[in-house]
């Protein structure tokens, strides 16, 4: 079985003043290669908190978390955004694009922290948006999109460095139905391209796309099931 993340006993503790928080409880989770994972939960299941780890923004209180064969779950700071930056492509709620900077150069901007030269981020990024349907759109600003657009381009950018897993954190929650379900057919299409998608969200039918779905309660997972 080829494992692009494997954990083991993963518990991840706050604390708040003399208050210690137990938010995730001894996570046992394996991922392979290419599946598409959705991964669910009530507020305070420890969903988002599971999503930070997996995305390497943060490091766990105890437990292993191996990510493409690499142990990340020691890592400092600096080596945790480094991994970030190879290995995870991220897609947000909120597009987290640059306003005042096209959609090419937003696109490109992951290529910039890993070093690839000016003519190699211009081709890469403008391949990607043209998987992503925007290529007559590659001059544009956020402003001059629709909210529909930035999210391609938020995918497109989450894509360029062909990252390990491609992580998505309510992909749709700021969408309306149509372009919500023209979101979720292009991580249908990333998918079958041969990526690895999570994605976490409370919406049951971007949940049910998924080939697999895991619930989180009280920071245990409760239910782990194939569609």
């Amino acid at each position: 079985m080829d494992n692009v993340i494997h954990i083991r006993n993963i518990v991840r503790n706050f604390q708040l003043g003399s208050e210690t928080v137990y938010v995730l409880k001894g996570i046992d989770l394996d991922i392979e290669r290419g599946d598409y994972v959705a991964i669910m939960g009530p507020s305070g299941s420890g969903k988002s908190t599971l999503m930070n780890l997996l995305g390497c923004l943060d490091t766990p209180t105890s437990g292993t978390y191996i990510l493409n064969n690499q142990d990340v779950s020691k890592l400092t700071d600096d080596q945790l955004a480094e991994i970030r930056n190879k290995e995870i492509g991220f897609v947000f709620q909120t597009f987290n694009l640059l306003p005042r900077t096209t959609a090419l150069d937003n696109v490109a901007l992951p290529m910039i922290y890993a070093g690839a030269s000016k003519a190699d981020r211009e081709a890469r990024a403008t391949a990607v948006l043209t998987d992503v349907g925007l290529a007559d759109r590659i001059h544009h600003k956020p402003n001059e999109l629709s909210g529909g657009q930035r999210q391609r381009v938020a995918v497109g950018r989450a894509l360029v460095n062909k990252p390990s897993i491609i992580l998505a954190d309510e992909p749709t929650g700021n969408l309306d139905s149509k372009t919500s379900l023209e979101i979720l057919q292009l991580f249908d299409d990333i998918h079958k391209a041969g990526n690895t998608v999570i994605v976490v969200t409370h919406e049951e039918d971007v949940a049910e796309r998924a080939a697999r779905i895991i619930r989180l309660r009280d920071g245990v997972i409760e239910s782990d099931v194939r569609n």
